[in-house]
């Protein structure tokens, strides 16, 4: 009978699948490394055993111990599996910006898991590295994994998915490319695949807002380039001894837009339901057409599955409010489709500006248009009211009428953009005519949101 002896066996030999769609307009064959086909659904099910392993063989992991790791999700599941098998407690400790589903799938399967701020430096207590260590500090009998420096996890792929690829591509495989996160998949994969062919290209897909193709052109360490992306799984504001930046040939940066629209792109057009980072990868590819000929043939890895990403780049409204989807908006009409459809916020000329001033924190508006038995004859807007209240409190008390100005201007549901836009810089807000005879308002936050 052919089985295997756990779940633990099942990890690699994953399929190369051809990519026909989305890369119909390249000259080259374009083969997509599968790593969901692990029993994780990730590429990280390879470097978290054999991080285990070889902990387990030199005497860092003992018996029954605890392993601590930070991840952004999928390190942690790999980690979780082993750890099931083998008998290990697991604590993940993931940053914030996570999917909610990587965070509940870690708990489904034992896990501890302790969520950290992402908009922190990395030195700050409160990061996920800096937590990470100190939970491993105080834990008895735990092991500190450090996927980022851990040589393991480079030499996992050094061992298994490069020569996988070599073998199933027969040794014709001319370029490797993969979105670097702790640099152990590219820089395995790429050392082997060197050694075999020194001509072949490895390229790592960075995205905006990390440290990896600037430093990789210029040995320089921009703090300027570290800020806050969406992506998930590549990408970091540190330099983990795992990237082997001799090895790799270039990066190409991916925006967080195109990213989360290829990762939607590859399950609707090519049946591949997979993870942000996969969005990334083919987005990445596709920038980098012009280095390839008829003769190459592309490895593109792809790291883990749709399912951990079900509430974000695979949900419309995640992606709407985000601005990662491309709408036709040109008139007043198009703007108000996007906005919810409340009726409109007014006060009244002889209600008091402390009612305005509760109405605005309640609502969390900041300008409010004024109304009298006649319709709209004014408007108010937080700044003036600030400035007015802190000049003389007493004013809190006083009609909104001592304190209004002209009303909004009012436009109908066909004003261009432009001409709203135009309004707005003059008067902070327009008014919108509706067919019912009643008005909605676009304020400059509602054009910036739609853009």
């Amino acid at each position: 009978m052919d089985y295997a002896e756990n779940i633990l066996e099942t990890i690699g030999n994953t399929p190369l699948v051809k990519l026909n769609t989305l890369t119909k307009d390249l000259p080259c064959l374009v083969l997509s490394k599968y790593e969901t086909f692990n029993p994780g659904n990730s590429v990280k099910d390879r470097m978290a055993l054999k991080m285990i392993e070889d902990a387990e063989a030199d005497g860092r992991l003992q018996p029954g111990g605890t392993i601590i790791e930070g991840t952004s999700g999928n390190t942690g599941m790999g980690l979780a599996l082993a750890a099931i098998v083998k008998g290990y407690n697991m604590v993940c400790v993931i940053s914030d910006k996570q999917s909610k589903e990587k965070m509940d799938i870690l708990r489904a399967v034992g896990s501890e898991v302790v969520v950290c701020p992402t908009d922190v430096e990395p030195d700050d207590p409160r990061s996920y590295y800096a937590t990470s260590k100190r939970l491993a500090e105080e834990t008895p009998n735990s092991w500190y994994v450090n996927q980022y420096d851990n040589p393991s996890n480079a030499k996992a792929h050094y061992e298994s998915t490069g020569p996988e690829i070599w073998e199933q591509t027969k040794g014709k495989v001319t370029h490797f490319i993969v979105g670097v996160g702790t640099g152990g998949t590219i820089s395995g994969v790429g050392n082997y695949l060197k050694e075999k062919n020194p001509n072949i290209k490895i390229w790592g897909i960075d995205t905006y807002g990390s440290v990896f193709k600037k430093y990789h052109e210029t040995g320089v360490f921009d703090h300027n380039e570290i800020y806050p992306y969406i992506t998930e799984g590549i990408g970091e504001d540190i330099l983990p001894k795992n990237v082997d930046f001799s090895i790799i040939d270039g990066f190409t940066k991916v925006t967080d837009k195109d990213a989360a629209i290829y990762t939607q792109r590859l399950a609707k057009e090519e049946g591949m339901f997979l993870g942000n980072s996969a969005g990334a990868a083919i987005k990445g590819l596709l920038q980098l057409k012009d280095k390839f000929t008829k003769d190459d043939v592309v490895v593109v890895l792809f790291h883990d599955h749709g399912s951990r990403y079900v509430g974000k780049m695979f949900n419309n409204t995640w992606m709407q409010e985000r601005g990662f989807v491309d709408n036709n908006i040109s008139i007043a009409a198009d703007i108000l489709k996007n906005k919810k459809n409340n009726p409109l916020i007014t006060v009244k000329t002889e209600e008091l500006i402390a009612h305005a001033m509760e109405r605005m924190k309640y609502f969390k508006i900041s300008q409010i248009p004024v109304e009298d038995a006649t319709g709209i004859v004014g408007a108010i807007d937080d700044t003036v009211l600030l400035q007015k209240v802190v000049t003389n409190k007493k004013l809190i008390n006083s009609p909104i009428k001592d304190v209004m100005h002209k009303p909004f201007p009012i436009v109908t549901q066909n004003t261009s953009i432009e001409d709203i836009a135009k309004h707005i810089n003059q008067h902070n807000a327009v008014l919108v005519s509706l067919d019912n005879g009643k008005h909605q308002i676009i304020t400059k936050h509602d054009i910036i949101s739609v853009l």
